[in-house]
């Protein structure tokens, strides 16, 4: 049981220091970073289990944005350009995909019969 207990263990100190940052981002970070959330409370405790789970990546953000390293410019670069390269690829591999299962598709046994079933009787 001692990995079990050593899981959870970690999973309780993960969620407290999810808890500790989500209080500490929705009460001062949010209005800092992001202008649109000023004066809007009622949808910031839906945020709490996402930051819960992801607190990392919310303190990373938070950091990159507070010291002005983020480059808005260049913010969807990357994922832009692989948008050509995912195009071509699901371009060519799904038809692939699709006539490699057609080529190997099973036929139906033809010296099988088909039975009709027959409505089971209840009693009652």
């Amino acid at each position: 049981m001692e990995i079990a207990e050593t899981i959870l263990e970690i999973v309780r100190w993960w969620g407290l220091a999810g808890l500790v940052t989500a209080v500490a981002f929705l009460a001062v970070g949010i209005d800092r970073i992001d202008e649109d959330a000023r004066g809007a409370y009622v949808f910031r405790p839906l945020l709490i289990p996402g930051i819960l789970i992801l607190w990392p990546l919310v303190l990373w953000r938070w950091w990159v944005l507070e010291t002005g390293r983020d480059a808005w410019p260049l913010r969807h670069r990357p994922p832009r350009r692989a948008h050509l390269w995912a195009a071509l690829t699901m371009a060519v591999l799904i038809p692939l995909i699709y006539l490699t299962a057609l080529g190997i598709k099973q036929s139906w046994p033809d010296h099988i019969t088909p039975i009709k079933i027959e409505p089971t009787e209840t009693s009652g």
